[in-house]
């Protein structure tokens, strides 16, 4: 059975999010806890305070405090290349705003691939650090966001509307 480390962030809008690191880069950024019990079940996890999830806490710390627009933080991400090529996109959105799920698949050169840019952000398992919860329906509505936890979406799209207007004053 493979060995990861975790730290916990506990925050103040979601409750615990666990932050997971095979040691040399963040491999999951879990928000609910059937997802990361699921997770527990597959590998075993070992509590740790390393610096590099020190600091994954620390940065997401900053994130739900307004203070933190991006994450430098070393990431591992496994899927298939295309998986891969709509989470990279996801990464450059910028904070406090959203794109259409056909924006992404505009973007990385799949105009029709709209489904399936949907069901790579299902699959994305760095939450909050890869920023899926800034894609929307074409129409501007709140979809899809973990299946149906599209309460947890409108919470993050708050946060950061409410920094980036902030910002601007």
């Amino acid at each position: 059975m493979m060995k990861f480390e975790f730290s916990i962030y506990p925050s103040d809008l979601l409750g615990n999010i666990y932050v997971v690191s095979d040691g040399e880069a963040i491999v999951s950024v879990q928000l609910f806890e059937e997802d990361w019990r699921e997770l527990c079940q597959q590998y075993e996890m070992i509590k740790s305070r390393s610096s590099l999830l020190e600091n994954a806490v620390s940065q997401l710390d900053e994130y739900f405090r307004g203070r933190r627009k991006t994450f430098n933080l070393p990431l591992k991400w496994k899927g298939t290349d295309f998986q891969e090529q709509v989470w990279q996109a996801l990464c450059e959105i910028p904070y406090g705003t959203t794109v259409s799920y056909s924006d992404i698949a505009s973007k990385i050169g799949r105009p029709k691939a709209v489904r399936a840019v949907g069901q790579a952000n299902r699959a994305n398992e760095l939450a909050i650090v890869v920023p899926c919860h800034r894609v929307i329906g074409k129409n501007r509505a709140l979809t899809g966001y973990a299946g149906s936890r599209i309460d947890v979406k409108a919470q993050l799209l708050k946060l950061e509307q409410r920094y980036s207007m902030t910002e601007k004053n």
